[in-house]
C-alpha cells in the first residue's frame, strides 16, 4: 500500500484537460467544438435508481425546438465529463451523429466518478444467487431506470432511446438488452467487454494477459471513496522495455509484493480465481441475451487487441438465442475502436485502400440509428457487413459466417510444409525446447506499452527462433478467402506437466512484393516476404478438456489440444502463401506458464522450468487448423 501511495499523483482536473485539448485542436476539431456549443444546451442531472442510489448524467439537448428528438445514450465508467459549465468538444461517436441531431446523454455508471453506489467490474446480472443475497440492481436495471426517468422528464424527446458504446461502454450497451425498457429501440455494442476469462482483455483461453491487466488496473482499479470529478492516478510507467520489465518481475505474486499491496481489489480477485469458476461465470453477459427486443448492431475490429472476442460472441449469442431478432454485425479492418478513432485506411504496415471508418459511419451507423429512432430512411442493412482484408473490399452477407462457405483443414507436414492433404507418415514430429526464461516475444523490437499493431504485424522475427515452428504452403495458384471461424487442432507432447500453445495464421507475401509508402503509423516497410499476422491466439493447455476443471499433462504422452480462434475475414492472394506458426509463449502479452502443474497465480520463481515440446504431424496425430473458405 505504501509503495502505491508513494506513486500516486493527482490527475489534472477535467476543465484544465479540456482547455488544453482545445488549445491544441485542429481547425476542423475547433469548428466541431463551436458547433456543439452553438447547437446544444448542456444540463446535468442526478437520476434516482430503484434502490435509492443516484447516478450522474450529462445531457446535451438540441436548441432546435421545431421537432422532437430521440435520446442517444452512452453509459461509461470513464467519466461523463467534463463537468460543470465546460462542454464536450464533440457529441456521439462521430460528427455524422452530432450534426444529425439527438439528445445526447452520458451517464457515470454506479460507483464511478460522480455517481453514487459501489462499482463492481462487469457487474453480474441478477440471478438466483443475487436474489438470495438480496441484490436489487444490475446494469440492466440501472439502464432501465435511467431511460424511464429520461423519457418522462426530458423536454422535447420523441419517446425513443438508442445506446452506443465502445469497449467497457460496449459492455454497458450489451447489458441494456436483457429486460430492456420499451422505449429502447436501437443498441450498438461496439468492441464490448464480454468475457474476461475466455477471450477479452484480462484472459485469453485461461491465459492471464498480465501486461494489459497491470497497466489498466494500477490506474482504473484504484478505489474511489466517494463521488469525485477526478481520480487519483496509479503507478506511472517508469520502464521503457516491457519485455525486460515483466521478465524481471517474475512470478505473478511478485506484482502484489512489489507494487500493488492491498489497493487493487480486482487484481486480488483474479489471483484467487485461477479457473473458470462461478466468479467468472456469473460475470458473463452471454447467457442473459435472450428475449431481445431492440434492434442490435454489434461492431468489432478484426485486429482489435482487446475485445475482438466480445463483438463476435455477442452477435453469435443473440443470433442463437433469439430467432428472428433484428441482429446485425459489422467487422472491419480496425484496431480497438478504430472505426471512430481513425480513418480506417492505414493500420500498421497495411494500406486497406479506402477510408473504412468514414464509410461505416455514414453508410451503416447513422442509417441504423436514424431508422430505428427517427423513422428516417430505409432499413436495407444486411445481416453482416464485413471488410475482407487482402482483397480490401466491403462485403454484405445475409448470414455470418456466409452461407456459401465450406470448412477445409490445413495440415501440418514434415519439413515445415503445410497443405490441405492429410499427412500419411507413420511417425512424424518436430521437437524443440520451450524455456520460460527466454520466452518468445509477441512483437519485434522494444516497446514500453502493449502495442495495437501486433495484431497484424510482421512475424519474420518469430520465424527465426528455434522455439517457434513454422509451416507454410507452396505459393497459391488462386485466391483463397477465409470468412468465419478458425479452429486449432494440435497433437503435442511435453516433458512437463503443463503447457501453453500459441497458433498463428499468417499471410506470407511474395518475395518480389513491392515496398509500401510510409503509413501514418510506421516507417517504410520491407514487404517482400512479409509475414502478416491474420489471427493469433493462445491457449492454456490445462484447460483442454474443461475451463472449470484443469488437468495436468502426462509427460511424454501425445495429447490433443483443440481450441477456437476468433473469426477472420481475409483473402490470401494468388502468389502468396498460407503460414501457420506454433509456439508456447507469447510474452509479455500472456503470462508465462511454469510448465509445471501448479497454481500459476501462487507460483514461485523457482517453479519455472524448461520443457521439450513435440508437435506431431502424422497419420495418427495429424495436427491441423480448420478454416472457413468462401466459395465463389
Amino acid at each position: 500500500m505504501k509503495r502505491l501511495l508513494l506513486a500516486i499523483c493527482l490527475v489534472t482536473c477535467f476543465t484544465g484537460i479540456y482547455a488544453q485539448r482545445s488549445a491544441q485542436m485542429s481547425p476542423a476539431a475547433t469548428a466541431e467544438a463551436a458547433y456543439v456549443k452553438d447547437h446544444y444546451v448542456k444540463t446535468e442531472q442526478m437520476i434516482p435508481m430503484r434502490d435509492g442510489a443516484k447516478l450522474f448524467c450529462t445531457i446535451y439537448s438540441p436548441k432546435d425546438k421545431s421537432q422532437k428528438f430521440p435520446i442517444l445514450m452512452t453509459r461509461t465508467p470513464y467519466s461523463a465529463g467534463p463537468y460543470g459549465a465546460t462542454y464536450k468538444n464533440s457529441l456521439g461517436q462521430d460528427t455524422a451523429l452530432t450534426h444529425e441531431g439527438f439528445i445526447f446523454v452520458y451517464e457515470d455508471v454506479r460507483g464511478r466518478y460522480m455517481s453514487e453506489g459501489d462499482f463492481i467490474n462487469v457487474r453480474p446480472q441478477i440471478d438466483a444467487v443475487a436474489k438470495k443475497a438480496g441484490v436489487k440492481t444490475d446494469e440492466s436495471t440501472d439502464t432501465y431506470d435511467t431511460i424511464d426517468w429520461l423519457i418522462k422528464n426530458l423536454p422535447n424527446n420523441n419517446g425513443r432511446v438508442g445506446i452506443e458504446g465502445i469497449s467497457y461502454p460496449g459492455f454497458y450497451s450489451t447489458a441494456s438488452l436483457p429486460n430492456a425498457h420499451p422505449a429502447l429501440k436501437a443498441v450498438s455494442p461496439q468492441a464490448p467487454v464480454t468475457e474476461w476469462f475466455k477471450g477479452d482483455d484480462f484472459h485469453h483461453n485461461g491465459v492471464f494477459f498480465e501486461m494489459d491487466a497491470f497497466a489498466f488496473l494500477t490506474a482504473f482499479g484504484v478505489p474511489r471513496p466517494k463521488p469525485v470529478p477526478r481520480y487519483l492516478n496509479g503507478i506511472p510507467n517508469t520502464y521503457k522495455d516491457n519485455y525486460k520489465f515483466y521478465l524481471e518481475m517474475g512470478a505473478l505474486p511478485n506484482f502484489k509484493k512489489k507494487y500493488l499491496g492491498d489497493s487493487v481489489k480486482f487484481w486480488d480477485d483474479m489471483m484467487n480465481h485461477p479457473n473458470y469458476d462461478s466468479f467468472w461465470q456469473r460475470m458473463s453477459i452471454l447467457p442473459h441475451l435472450t428475449n431481445i427486443k431492440p434492434a442490435v448492431l454489434t461492431v468489432g475490429g478484426f485486429f482489435d487487441a482487446e475485445d475482438a472476442y466480445g463483438a463476435q460472441k455477442v452477435y453469435k449469442a443473440i443470433e442463437k438465442q433469439n430467432p428472428g431478432a433484428k441482429n446485425m454485425l459489422v467487422l472491419g479492418p480496425w484496431y480497438h475502436g478504430g472505426w471512430e478513432r481513425s480513418e480506417g485506411r492505414y493500420f500498421g504496415d497495411q494500406d486497406f485502400e479506402s477510408n473504412a471508418s468514414l464509410w461505416f459511419q455514414e453508410n451503416v451507423q447513422l442509417p441504423f440509428f436514424n431508422y430505428y429512432l427517427k423513422d428516417k430512411g430505409k432499413m436495407d442493412l444486411p445481416e453482416a457487413t464485413i471488410f475482407i482484408s487482402g482483397e480490401n473490399k466491403w462485403h454484405k452477407f445475409a448470414t455470418w459466417p456466409p452461407k456459401n462457405t465450406v470448412e477445409k483443414t490445413i495440415y501440418l507436414q514434415a519439413n515445415g510444409k503445410l497443405s490441405f492433404t492429410a499427412p500419411k507418415a507413420a511417425t512424424s514430429f518436430d521437437e524443440y525446447v520451450s524455456d520460460p526464461a527466454t520466452p518468445v516475444p509477441y512483437q519485434d523490437g522494444v516497446q514500453q506499452a502493449r502495442t495495437r499493431e501486433y495484431m497484424l504485424d510482421d512475424q519474420r522475427f518469430a520465424s527465426r527462433r528455434p522455439d517457434v515452428k513454422t509451416y507454410q504452403t507452396d505459393a497459391l495458384t488462386e485466391d483463397i478467402t477465409l470468412t468465419g471461424p478458425v479452429m486449432a487442432n494440435l497433437f503435442s507432447s511435453t516433458t512437463g506437466t503443463d503447457a501453453d500453445y500459441v497458433v498463428k495464421l499468417i499471410d506470407v507475401f511474395p518475395d518480389d512484393f513491392p515496398n509500401t509508402d510510409p503509413t501514418p503509423y510506421t516507417k517504410n516497410a520491407v514487404m517482400g516476404g512479409y509475414q502478416m499476422l491474420i489471427r493469433g491466439e493462445i491457449f492454456r493447455g490445462r484447460f483442454r478438456n474443461s475451463f472449470e476443471h484443469p488437468e495436468a499433462f502426462v509427460p511424454g504422452k501425445v495429447t490433443n489440444i483443440k481450441y477456437d480462434l476468433p473469426d477472420v475475414g481475409h483473402t490470401f492472394k494468388k502468389g502468396h502463401r498460407i503460414m501457420i506458426q506454433i509456439q508456447n509463449t507469447w510474452f509479455p502479452l500472456g503470462d508465462r506458464n511454469p510448465q509445471k502443474f501448479v497454481d500459476i497465480y501462487k507460483a514461485k520463481d523457482s517453479d519455472f522450468q524448461k520443457a521439450t515440446i513435440r508437435i506431431y504431424h502424422d497419420a495418427a496425430a495429424p495436427s491441423s487448423v480448420k478454416v472457413t473458405v468462401l466459395e465463389p
